[in-house]
C-alpha cells in the first residue's frame, strides 16, 4: 500500500491529494489499484469508459487494425499520463480503439462520484486535470492524423518527423526492434524494410540497426555530388 501510495503522490495529476485523503479513497472504494501483464487488454475497442484511470507506472499502447489487417499504434501513454479523460463526460464514452499493456502496469482508478468531488473541492486537482485532457487531445488527435490513411513513405516520414522534433535530433534513436517499429507505424514488417532501402538509395535517410538519421537538403546534395563524381570516373 504505501508503495502505491507513493506513486500516486508522485503523479502530477494526484499530488495535490493529501495522502490521508487517498488512503480514505482507496479503503472506500472510489480509488481503485490495479496491476496489469505485458499485453493484457486495459479496454476494448467499443468499451465504455466509466472511470479516469492513471498511469502509475508502466506503459500502455492505443492500437487499431487497418483494412488490411496490419495492427497499427496510434499512440503510446506512460506513467503519470492518463486514460480516458478525454471519453468520461462525452455522451458517447466508448473507447474507439483497443488499449493494450506493452510492460508490467500499475493504474490508478478513480470513479465518477469520486471525481466530481474532487473536482469541486480540489481547484488545484481540476486545473491539473484540464490541462492533461488538454494537452493529451491535441497530441492524439495528431498522432491520429499522422497514421491514417497515409501512403507507407507518408506514414514513415510522419514518425521521423515526429520523433525528430521529440528527441531534437535528425538522428532517431529507435530503442525498438523492426518489427516493433512496423507496428508503431501501421505497415508490414517486409513493407517497411523495402520503402527504409528506397529512401535510403535516394539519398532521404540513413539507417542502421539502432538509429534513422534523417538528411538535410545539403546532405542530399553532397551524396548526390560524390554519386557523380563516382559515375565520372
Amino acid at each position: 500500500m504505501n508503495d502505491y501510495l507513493e506513486l500516486i503522490k508522485q503523479a502530477a495529476i494526484t499530488k495535490s491529494i493529501a495522502s490521508e485523503e487517498i488512503t480514505f479513497y482507496i479503503s472506500e472504494g472510489s480509488f481503485k489499484i490495479t496491476t496489469y501483464c505485458k499485453n493484457n487488454v486495459v479496454h476494448f475497442v467499443g468499451e465504455t469508459c466509466s472511470k479516469l484511470e492513471i498511469i502509475l507506472a508502466g506503459k500502455v499502447a492505443v492500437e487499431r487494425i487497418d483494412e488490411s489487417g496490419n495492427l497499427m499504434i496510434i499512440a503510446e501513454f506512460l506513467s503519470d499520463e492518463i486514460l480516458g479523460g478525454n471519453l468520461l463526460f462525452s455522451k458517447n464514452p466508448h473507447y474507439p480503439m483497443t488499449i493494450t499493456v506493452k510492460q508490467p502496469t500499475v493504474i490508478l482508478e478513480i470513479n465518477k462520484d469520486r471525481l466530481f468531488k474532487l473536482f469541486s473541492d480540489n481547484h488545484e486537482f481540476l486545473k491539473s486535470y484540464l490541462e492533461f485532457v488538454s494537452d493529451h487531445a491535441v497530441i492524439l488527435g495528431d498522432r491520429i492524423k499522422h497514421y491514417v490513411n497515409k501512403t507507407i513513405r507518408e506514414s514513415i516520414m510522419c514518425y521521423l518527423d515526429y520523433e525528430r522534433k521529440k528527441q531534437n535530433s535528425n538522428i532517431i534513436k529507435l530503442g525498438i526492434s523492426k518489427k516493433a517499429l512496423a507496428e508503431k507505424i501501421g505497415v508490414q514488417r517486409t513493407s517497411l524494410s523495402r520503402e527504409l532501402a528506397k529512401m535510403r538509395d535516394e539519398g532521404l535517410i540513413k539507417f542502421d540497426a539502432e538509429s534513422i538519421e534523417v538528411l538535410t537538403c545539403e546532405d542530399t546534395v553532397k551524396a548526390g555530388s560524390r554519386k557523380n563524381t563516382l559515375i565520372q570516373r
